[in-house]
């Protein structure tokens, strides 16, 4: 144990690389930002090396700060929770989690009994949005996101990425032998995923041009309930069609499958105490879910 560095300094370190800030780390941490920075340097000067730049208005880690990280973050986070283990716990703490909606209600809702019957402990507030930023950043302390790479911080988690089939009513589904015969139907279009429908046509070579008037829903939940009804034909991702598919609500067409062009993201924490035994739990449960 002769190595092992001083634990209130790698708070401090672990705060301010986190917040990116000797103030925010300053406010989380009870102190001053004298102090804080102190004990940064502290931590700097027992290693014989220089773990953040310091900029005017942030820090950013050096290339061995980079490193570091990773380790002394989960290091306190497993410290945290083997006390809470221990000790008990004085009092509930809720995690917010915020999802897409239909993420929310087709993929992390139906398995959050489970995981509430495991950890009675841990209060979970699911937000769920149409939108992803309806919610402030600031009262959110695990946040999950859907989009292509492009959007998201270089920072963020990568836990899927997402495919779409097209999808019916059992009895319609099994009629349909041909995409033609498919393209012949209502085509349920989902609003900011409509090319899906193009690029199934690209695919397998038979134009969309000329068919039939089609319907417009702004959420996955909307289109599989007019699929279920026997409306139309939806192209939905095959993660939230997985439960329609296994209630027998709903059947694939053709076993056609096209890549969406997106992923499901894990964003950098940005809530209260992100680096909590709780908050750490919940994020462990979502990353598995995705596996």
């Amino acid at each position: 144990m002769s190595d092992l560095p001083n634990l209130v300094w790698l708070r401090a370190f672990e705060a301010a690389a986190r917040l990116k800030s000797f103030t925010a780390a300053a406010e989380e941490l009870g102190l001053t930002q004298a102090a804080v920075s102190h004990q940064v340097r502290s931590l700097e000067k027992s290693f014989g090396i220089t773990l953040f730049i310091r900029r005017s208005r942030h820090l950013e880690l050096t290339q061995l700060g980079h490193a570091y990280y990773p380790s002394v973050a989960q290091a306190l986070t497993d410290i945290a929770y083997s006390t809470r283990g221990l000790l008990g716990h004085a009092q509930t703490r809720t995690v917010t989690l915020r999802a897409p909606v239909s993420t929310a209600v087709l993929w992390v809702a139906p398995r959050l009994g489970a995981f509430h019957s495991a950890h009675p402990h841990i209060r979970i507030r699911l937000i769920s949005a149409v939108w992803a930023g309806s919610t402030q950043d600031e009262d959110v302390d695990i946040d999950l996101r859907l989009g292509p790479t492009g959007w998201f911080d270089r920072r963020a988690h990568l836990l899927s990425t997402e495919s779409v089939i097209p999808a019916a009513q059992p009895q319609l589904a099994a009629q349909l032998q041909s995409v033609d015969q498919l393209f012949g139907q209502t085509l349920i279009h989902i609003h900011g995923y409509q090319d899906h429908w193009l690029r199934l046509s690209e695919q397998e070579g038979v134009p969309l041009k000329d068919r039939g008037a089609p319907l417009y829903v702004d959420t996955s939940l909307a289109a599989i309930e007019l699929a279920a009804s026997g409306t139309g034909v939806a192209m939905l991702m095959r993660r939230y069609a997985e439960l329609p598919l296994s209630q027998g609500r709903l059947a694939p067409v053709l076993d056609a499958e096209i890549p969406m062009g997106q992923g499901h993201y894990l964003m950098p924490a940005a809530g209260e105490a992100p680096n909590s035994a709780e908050t750490a739990l919940v994020r462990d449960w979502i990353v598995s879910l995705f596996c």
